[in-house]
């Protein structure tokens, strides 16, 4: 029995298993440091590579940080690009300033678009007091009297050449031509609610430092003469259509400045442009003669914005002859209640450079509106002297022109009135503009038979565009063609004293209950 018991336990694992191998910590410790080696130099190059090519992406729900395609297109045009100093941009905005997060990425959107010719330089006012102290000295923004800065956050655009610099070492202030100080309040659009407080209702900042860019490297602004003596605009109050004209030319860098012919033997040589808005009182035939040697100038430019029924006849021959006539009639439509509707839905017409981006978009022109008549391409006496009418804006469709306005039930009568086509915006171009040689000398004339899309409760951003796109055109600014800026506004979400009292209560009531309810499952989990 003790030989049959022992004879299987000669064959047990202990005695006749092979012994377990040491472990080799060298050989792991080294399979580590590789594998940890080899992670880091992955991250270093992933980073390395996001640093150098990389896609920005604008998230925000109306693309708030991104600029508009005519301050794109500026910042990629000769202007900006072909100059050998870079532009200096300083930032004086206290970083506890409500608008100093959208301000600092704005600009530094305008570096990035701008290659690097726009340079950016952040300057708290509270945190480098001295640093702020050069720059008010330097800028001319202190006040030695009361020895003080201006309190205000300031954005200052400085497009002075090395030269000018030089020259304006020894000057307490540099030279004002190409360097634009920008108070913050321009930025912000304000309004005294019923409260009589002032409270932010808009952000306009692209639109300001654009201007102010311009208005840098241009140093002086380009003149328009508006004539005063034939005109008839509304221009009393801060909401008025004089005032929405000026505000315009100005983000544009154009002055309007009112001028009388009466006075006057001939058109200003400094003028690049002269505008008539609502003419009322006709020309005399020295002061038509006056407009005609003017029109025939190189490089002149000619804005008339007219209303219905108001054309004076010596106007309408003057635009007649330039292939242009406003009509008498009133475009209009009738609604499916049968009610006459002047509101003209209308879009705008390709074929011309500065229409470009708003080629096919659809717009109103609120107000009253008569039609034009464009003789495009079909009269040979207009080619032989070059003289070439382009139409803007087309009317839509169910709309005419009706002759009869004012005697109520308006129809369309094909024998009277004025069916589709029908424009109300018109460019002339006199000169051969499609020579390259030659296109610098070119005269140009913008015609709009509407004056009440002026008006700040009938605005519409694309008729604000189509001007100021046709005000680039007409002063030969072709780098700030497109569309512009969008106003950013502050929006109210309307609700009722029961729905707020509602949200109260689950922020200081119901909220809480159930952290502390949570909170308590915990605890007593814990316990158990």
């Amino acid at each position: 029995m003790e030989a049959l018991i022992s004879a299987p336990m000669s064959d047990s694992p202990s005695e006749t298993s092979a012994p377990a191998r040491p472990v080799s910590r060298w050989r792991i410790g080294t399979l580590s440091f590789v594998q940890i080696a080899v992670v880091v130099a992955i991250l270093v190059a992933a980073n390395y590579l996001s640093s150098q090519y990389y896609v920005r992406r604008d998230l925000s729900r109306s693309s708030d940080f991104t600029l508009s395609t005519r301050t794109l297109n500026y910042l990629h045009g000769n202007t900006v690009q072909g100059r050998k100093d870079p532009i200096q941009w300083t930032l004086a905005f206290r970083m506890s300033a409500p608008f100093y997060d959208r301000v600092r990425v704005l600009a530094e959107e305008y570096n990035r678009q701008s290659n690097g010719k726009i340079v950016i330089k952040l300057i708290d006012p509270v945190r480098n007091p001295d640093e702020t102290l050069l720059m008010a000295k330097k800028y001319g923004v202190y006040d030695p009297g009361h020895h003080q800065i201006n309190r205000k956050d300031l954005v200052i655009i400085d497009a002075r050449t090395e030269e000018q610099i030089k020259a304006d070492t020894n000057e307490q202030k540099p030279s004002a031509n190409n360097v634009r100080i920008i108070d913050s309040d321009y930025l912000v659009n304000y309004e005294v609610d019923e409260k009589k407080q002032r409270r932010p209702v808009s952000f306009k900042g692209e639109d300001v430092l654009t201007a102010g860019l311009v208005a840098a490297l241009e140093g002086e602004p380009r003149k328009i003469y508006f004539l005063a003596d034939k005109s008839r605009i509304a221009a009393e109050g801060e909401r008025s259509a004089w005032k929405t004209l000026v505000s315009t030319m100005a983000l544009q860098n154009v002055l309007l400045e009112p001028i009388t012919l009466a006075d006057k033997l001939d058109i200003p040589e400094d003028a690049a442009g002269i505008a008539l808005i609502a003419p009322k009182y006709d020309f005399t035939p020295e002061e038509l003669a006056m407009l005609e040697r003017y029109w025939t100038r190189p490089k002149s430019a000619i804005i008339v914005m007219v209303r219905p029924d108001e054309t004076p006849p010596r106007l309408r021959a003057f635009l007649r002859t330039n292939g242009v006539t406003p009509r008498r009639d009133h475009v209009i439509t009738s609604s499916k209640s049968g009610q006459t509707v002047s509101n003209v839905r209308a879009a705008f017409v390709g074929g011309i450079p500065f229409l470009r981006e708003l080629a096919g978009q659809a717009t109103v022109f609120e107000g009253v509106s008569c039609s034009l008549e464009v003789h495009e391409n079909s009269d040979d006496e207009l080619s032989n002297r070059q003289i070439y009418p382009v139409p803007l804006v087309e009317v839509a469709a169910d709309y005419w022109g009706e002759t009869k306005f004012g005697q109520g039930h308006e129809t369309f009568d094909p024998r009277e009135d004025r069916g589709a086509p029908l424009y109300l915006a018109a460019a002339v171009i006199r000169g051969a503009e499609s020579s390259d040689k030659l296109a610098g000398g070119s005269s140009r004339m913008l015609v709009v038979s509407n004056t009440d899309f002026l008006e700040p409760d009938h605005q519409w951003e694309e008729n604000l565009d189509f001007l100021s796109s046709s005000l680039n055109w007409l002063v030969g600014r072709e780098e700030l063609f497109g569309l512009g800026a969008r106003t950013l506004g502050t929006y109210k979400l309307p609700l009722l004293d029961a729905q707020a009292d509602f949200i109260n209560r689950i922020n200081l009531f119901f909220l809480p209950a159930a952290v502390l309810l949570i909170a308590g499952f915990v605890w007593s989990s814990r316990r158990a």
